[in-house]
C-alpha cells in the first residue's frame, strides 16, 4: 500500500522538480548581476532562504542523522562553489558542469542505497550529458579554469545532496536543507563587508533567496521523496535549458541553432526517462 501511495504521488513529484528547475534558472541572471564577494552573495542568499523555509514549514525536524548531516554539508558545498563558479566563469560553463551531477548519482544511487541502474538509465545521462554539451558548444570555452573546477566540485556536491536527501524519503529532508542554509550563511555573511551591494543588488538578494532557493527548495524537498536519486538529479537539468532563454528576455541575446538542438534533446531524454517507468507501471497493473 506504501509503494501505491508513493507511485500515485510520482506524477506530482515530478512537476513540483520541474517548478524547482524553473526557478532555480533565474540564479545565474541575478548572481551575475550583483556585485558583491561570492561567499557574500551565497551567505546573505542562504539567509534569506533559512528564513522563507522555517516560515514556510514551521520548526524544522533536526535528528542529527547521517544523513542528514551529510545533505547539509552537500548543499552547503554546492551553493557555495556553483556562486564562486558563476563568478569565475560563464554562467553556461557553471551549470553545464554542476550538471554532470547524474553521472556521480548512478554510483552514489548503487552504492548507498542501493537503487538499481539498468541500461536505460546510462542511456538517458548519456544522452542528456550529449545534449547539454550541444546546447552550451558557443559558450563552453577554455578559460576560467579555476570557475571550471569549482563548478565540477558543485556538481559533485549536488550528486551527494540528491542521495542523502533521498536517503531520508521517510524521515524530514528539509531539515538538512535549512542546516545547509545555516552553514553556508556562517561561512558567506563575513564576506559581506568587504564590498556591500548597492539597492539593485540587496533587492536581487532578496529574489535568489526567496524565489531562486527558499520556495524551490521546499517543493524539491516534497518531490524527493516520491522519486528515485537519479530522476532528482535527471529532471531539473531543465534549469540549464532555462537559463538562457532569461538571457535573451533580459540581454536580448538568442541561442544559436547547436543550443535549440541540444535543448531539444536534453528535454525529450528526461520526458522519456519519466513518462515510460510510468507506462511500463499502468500495463503491469492491467495485465
Amino acid at each position: 500500500m506504501e509503494k501505491e501511495a508513493s507511485l500515485k504521488e510520482r506524477p506530482k513529484a515530478i512537476l513540483l522538480l520541474a517548478a524547482t528547475a524553473t526557478m532555480w534558472s533565474l540564479g545565474g541572471l541575478l548572481i551575475k548581476s550583483i556585485e558583491a564577494h561570492a561567499l557574500a552573495i551565497a551567505g546573505m542568499r542562504s539567509v534569506i532562504s533559512a528564513a522563507i523555509i522555517v516560515i514556510a514549514t514551521g520548526k524544522p525536524k533536526i535528528n542529527w542523522s547521517a544523513a542528514q548531516i551529510g545533505a547539509a554539508f552537500a548543499y552547503a558545498g554546492m551553493v557555495i562553489l556553483f556562486v564562486a563558479a558563476t563568478k569565475n566563469t560563464t554562467a553556461a560553463n557553471a551549470i553545464l558542469i554542476q550538471y554532470t551531477a547524474p553521472v556521480y548519482v548512478i554510483f552514489l544511487s548503487a552504492g548507498l542505497l542501493k537503487e538499481k541502474v539498468d541500461l536505460f538509465d546510462w542511456v538517458t545521462v548519456i544522452v542528456v550529458m550529449a545534449g547539454m554539451v550541444m546546447f552550451f558548444i558557443d559558450d563552453l570555452g577554455t578559460g576560467g579554469m579555476l570557475g571550471n573546477i569549482l563548478a565540477a566540485g558543485s556538481g559533485i556536491s549536488f550528486a551527494a545532496f540528491t542521495v542523502f536527501m533521498r536517503m531520508q524519503k521517510d524521515g524530514s529532508p528539509i531539515g538538512s536543507v535549512i542546516l545547509g542554509n545555516l552553514l553556508t550563511a556562517v561561512i558567506g555573511v563575513p564576506f559581506l563587508f568587504s564590498k556591500m551591494p548597492d539597492a539593485r543588488g540587496w533587492l536581487y538578494l532578496v529574489v535568489l533567496g526567496t524565489l531562486q532557493l527558499g520556495i524551490p527548495y521546499i517543493l524539491y524537498s516534497m518531490a524527493i521523496k516520491h522519486v528515485s536519486a537519479l530522476e532528482a538529479s535527471l529532471i531539473p537539468v531543465i534549469e540549464p535549458i532555462l537559463n538562457p532563454v532569461w538571457v535573451y528576455i533580459f540581454l536580448g541575446e538568442a541561442p544559436g541553432t547547436w543550443a535549440l538542438a541540444g535543448g531539444i534533446i536534453v528535454i525529450a531524454a528526461v520526458t522519456v526517462r519519466c513518462v515510460v517507468p510510468l507506462r511500463r507501471h499502468g500495463m503491469q497493473r492491467h495485465t
